[in-house]
């Protein structure tokens, strides 16, 4: 086994260890992926007091939802191209100080048009989830790629669910030292734009581009490698295919994170705090499943190749789509609780499952198809908020149709063969040291 210090990609995982610079970049990159959800859905459990602040109606709360995911579509494509041309280190550094700026702004929002905009532009710290998939890609061997992506994505991911909890915690906090609860909101999200700030510095700092060093030390040997075009690698159906089955995963992931404290808040008629702590559950899943679906893609890519990966990818989808179903038709809560933790497993599993392939697709262009799939999953985010707006469609019909849709993905994409480029290992090696 090579040296952490070596300037080669690790093949394997320590992931209690800071040796190194793929270690270091490791922890860094999931941790500042991490405290992006802190800016981009904190406002999410503060909604119920958003709410009766801006006197906003079910349409108005539908369309900041759709606008939290949409502005992340274009900025995941144009990410993953920065990231294959200027490098991970510089592009997330700029991405944490231009997203800081609406996280922090916010709070002058006094009406719906402009926390409508501030919501929109807090949309592209999402595009943060590229990097972090490109950046584990660089720093470690193929044999291990989808483990390795599906930790990272799912330890960031995590920050999804604890924002749940700690911002309304935070808020009566706020309120406890004798602030109103209009300007308790406000002034809480202040507290994940300096965390941005912070990561930001932190990033610039101590990562590299790739374990031989940043791109402008290399960047002879980097010139060397042949372009690949928009075009050209967006001419694959196999992206097309994936971005489909991230619609259906992360898609319904950023979705439940944007509504599930209203849902508890609403359905259930819980505090703003409860509330917050069962929404919180869901992303809490984080911590192992999404890690779980890249560890088992890897030992059945070792066995099956790429169509075993996507074939497991295929049934996971489809578990999801009926777990979401029966999420759908709980009028209790303990059988809400319990079907929710149901499909939030199969789905954190999807996620990753689906960047287990993803770095397998076009190894040119990694950073490129990150972003297409990463896109694919802000869209069917998007394609889902129209139907939380609908004054005719309840939040449970919402959650049935989207059950149905989810399943139908995970059939249709058992038709599609995921080839290698070609032969590699595809084993998992996972320690902890």
């Amino acid at each position: 086994m090579k040296s952490l210090n070596s300037k080669q990609p690790l093949k394997s995982l320590r992931i209690f260890s800071l040796e190194g610079i793929q270690m270091k970049t490791f922890h860094i990159t999931w941790l500042t992926f991490f405290f992006c959800f802190f800016g981009w859905f904190g406002l999410a459990p503060l909604m119920p007091a958003i709410r009766a602040d801006l006197g906003l109606t079910k349409p108005q709360v539908g369309n900041t939802i759709i606008a939290a995911v949409s502005a992340t579509i274009f900025a995941r494509m144009l990410i993953g191209r920065l990231c294959d041309t200027i490098g991970p280190r510089k592009t997330y550094t700029g991405l944490l100080i231009f997203g800081s700026i609406p996280v922090m702004c916010v709070g002058f929002a006094h009406d719906y048009v402009t926390f409508l905009l501030f919501r929109l532009a807090i949309g592209i710290i999402g595009a943060s989830f590229v990097i972090t998939q490109f950046h584990t890609s660089a720093m470690f061997a193929p044999k291990i790629k989808g483990t390795v992506n599906a930790v990272a994505g799912g330890w960031g991911n995590l920050g999804g669910g604890i924002t749940q909890l700690a911002m309304p915690v935070l808020m009566a906090a706020i309120v406890g030292l004798g602030y109103t609860k209009s300007e308790a909101w406000r002034m809480a999200m202040v507290v994940p734009g300096v965390m941005l700030l912070i990561m930001a510095f932190f990033y610039y700092k101590f990562t590299k581009d790739t374990p031989a060093g940043n791109y402008d030390e290399i960047k002879r040997e980097r010139d060397l490698l042949p372009k690949v075009s928009f075009k050209e690698a967006a001419g694959d159906m196999r992206i097309w295919a994936l971005a489909l089955a991230y619609a259906g995963c992360f898609g319904m992931e950023i979705t439940f994170d944007g509504v599930a404290a209203l849902y508890f808040f609403d359905n259930f008629k819980l505090s703003e705090t409860q509330a917050g702590f069962w929404a919180m559950l869901f992303g809490f899943m984080n911590i192992f499943a999404r890690a779980l679906g890249g560890i088992v893609a890897d030992k059945v890519g070792g066995k099956y190749g790429l169509k075993g990966k996507g074939l497991l990818l295929a049934g996971l989808l489809t578990l999801e789509g009926f777990g979401i179903v029966l999420f759908a038709s709980a009028g209790q809560l303990t059988f809400a609780i319990i079907s929710m933790l149901t499909f939030a497993m199969f789905l954190k599993m999807s996620n990753g499952a689906t960047y287990s392939i993803v770095p397998f697709i076009n190894k040119k262009a990694v950073g490129l198809v990150s972003g297409i799939v990463g896109a694919g999953g802000n869209f069917g985010g998007m394609l889902m908020g129209f139907l939380f707006k609908s004054q005719s469609i309840t939040y449970s019909e919402a959650f049935l149709y989207i059950g149905m849709g989810v399943a139908l993905i995970g059939m249709a994409l058992s038709l599609i063969k995921f080839e290698k480029e070609e032969v590699e290992e595809q084993e998992t090696v996972l320690q902890v040291a």
